[in-house]
């Protein structure tokens, strides 16, 4: 997917909105990101996902220009990071993992204080509202709930009107409720056209915002994909189980309507008691891909 166009701030926008070719990032010997490749398609959301230390903030950091890089080439929004001047960091808005300090100062007045510092700030009472804070205008930012302050957050790091905004682990220590509501925020963002990048641990979360997901592991990309196709071959894979006497017998196939024709066409009346036909979850995908799980194991018994 490509896009030629003009941005919000007057600049031209060709390609990508993130371009990664053979990205490294080393710590003494050891490459914490070894040779990546990513695109990230304008407007579209895309999750990061991975262990601890897979290479997931580190890459994100350099998207963003705080950290250089070892090797390789980086475009964002058609610019290297690392050279990126006032008028690109203007384009993009980063949410990092960590809240900033409570202050005195409540909602609306902390985005009036962020204002002067761009030169086509959103107004507050429209960011307020976009992220779902408009009953809490007056509280000040030191007595808001965690979702609440990741809301403001996202409030602020929207006010220059980016094009692209990085999110880093965006709803760790958020409760199932405010998890769901920030979502919300985010689904509105992506409507108007934001382009998002995000990491998360969170695999519901991946699966419910993100248009394709990456896998990261060791520094590289495992698989990339939309998150109902992640996996590939291991996704099309199912387990055709069903009790046979007093054991359990089982198949592994990407044709489990083969195996269960087999399987009622063996004699006139057919018992499967406890048949069932299920594939790997996302969670399951996600294991293997990072090495966290056993492979599939080996079928029981092949009727094929």
């Amino acid at each position: 997917m490509t896009t030629t166009g003009t941005s919000p701030h007057g600049l031209r926008a060709d390609g990508p909105a993130v371009r990664v070719r053979g990205l490294v990032k080393r710590y003494g010997d050891r490459a914490v990101v070894d040779g990546l490749d990513l695109d990230v398609h304008p407007g579209e959301v895309f999750a990061l996902l991975g262990p601890n230390g897979a290479g997931k903030t580190t890459t994100v950091e350099i998207l963003e220009g705080l950290r250089r890089r070892d090797g390789g080439e980086v475009r964002v929004l058609g610019v290297d990071p690392a050279a990126g001047d006032r008028t690109w960091r203007a384009r993009i808005g980063v949410v990092g993992q960590a809240t900033g300090d409570g202050n005195a100062l409540t909602v609306r007045e902390t985005l009036d204080h962020f204002a002067v510092y761009h030169s086509r700030s959103a107004g507050a009472d429209e960011l307020i509202a976009a992220v779902g804070l408009t009953e809490a205008a007056g509280t000040r930012a030191a007595r808001l709930s965690g979702g609440q302050r990741r809301r403001l957050e996202v409030a602020l790091s929207m006010q220059g009107r980016p094009e692209l905004l990085f999110l880093d682990e965006p709803t760790t220590g958020l409760d199932p409720v405010a998890r769901r509501q920030f979502w919300a925020v985010l689904q509105r963002l992506r409507e108007g056209g934001t382009t998002i990048l995000l990491t998360t641990h969170y695999l519901d979360e991946a699966a419910h915002l993100a248009d394709r997901v990456g896998v990261i592991d060791a520094g590289r990309l495992a698989d990339v994909a939309p998150p109902e196709q992640m996996g590939g071959e291991l996704r099309r894979r199912a387990t055709v189980r069903w009790r046979e006497g007093s054991g359990v017998r089982s198949v592994v196939t990407t044709e489990p309507d083969v195996v269960l024709r087999d399987l009622l066409t063996t004699g006139p009346r057919v018992a499967l008691p406890d048949l069932t036909v299920t594939r790997p979850t996302l969670e399951e995908v996600y294991l293997q891909l990072v090495g966290a799980a056993p492979a599939e194991p080996a079928p029981e018994g092949v009727l094929r």
